[in-house]
C-alpha cells in the first residue's frame, strides 16, 4: 500500500514527528499549510480573543489552505498528523479533509501533545467528512522514535 504523510504544524512538533514518520515507512510528506499563517499572537491560547481561540470554539471554522497540491490520489493509506488543541485538531485539518477526495482512501490520524490524549473527536470527524474509512487515531510525544512510529504505522499499511 501506498503511503503518504500529511501534517499541520504550528510550532514545528508535528512537523518533526510527521518527517520522522514519513521517513520511516518510506513515504512522501505534505504540510497543512494555512493561507494566512498563524503568527505568535494567533496562537496565545490564554485570549480568548485570539485566532486560534476563536477558530476553535467555531466547529465549523474553516480556514483557508495556502494551497490544494496535496498528492493524495497517489496514496491508499493517508497519515495525517497536528497538535492538539483544545482537546481536539485544529480547525485547518477540517479544512484539509473537505478539500479532497478520500474515497477508497484509508485515513488514520495522528497527533502531538504534551499531556492531552487524541481522543475520537477528530477520528469521529475526519469519517464524517470524508465518508471513509478512518483508523483509530494516536498521540505522540515530540521524541516518538522512528521505530516506534513505524511499528504503529505498519499495521495500517498491510
Amino acid at each position: 500500500m501506498k503511503a503518504l504523510v500529511t501534517y499541520f504544524s504550528a510550532s514545528g512538533v508535528t512537523a518533526a514527528v510527521a518527517k520522522r514518520l514519513a521517513e520511516a515507512i518510506g513515504a512522501p510528506v505534505y504540510e497543512i499549510r494555512p493561507a494566512v499563517a498563524y503568527t505568535k499572537a494567533d496562537l496565545n491560547w490564554m485570549n480568548e480573543q485570539s485566532r486560534s481561540s476563536v477558530e476553535m470554539k467555531d466547529k465549523s471554522c474553516r480556514p483557508e489552505l495556502a494551497d490544494k497540491d496535496a498528492p493524495v490520489a497517489d496514496a491508499d493509506v493517508i497519515f495525517v498528523g497536528f497538535p492538539v488543541w483544545w482537546y481536539r485538531e485544529p480547525s485547518i485539518v477540517d479544512s484539509f479533509l473537505e478539500a479532497y477526495d478520500f474515497s477508497g482512501k484509508k485515513i488514520v490520524m495522528f497527533a502531538t501533545s504534551g499531556s492531552s490524549d487524541i481522543g475520537t473527536e477528530a477520528t469521529s470527524r475526519a469519517a464524517e467528512i470524508t465518508g471513509t474509512e478512518v483508523g483509530p487515531g494516536k498521540r505522540f510525544s515530540s521524541s516518538a522514535s522512528a521505530e516506534r512510529l513505524k511499528t504503529w504505522a505498519d499495521q495500517y499499511l498491510d
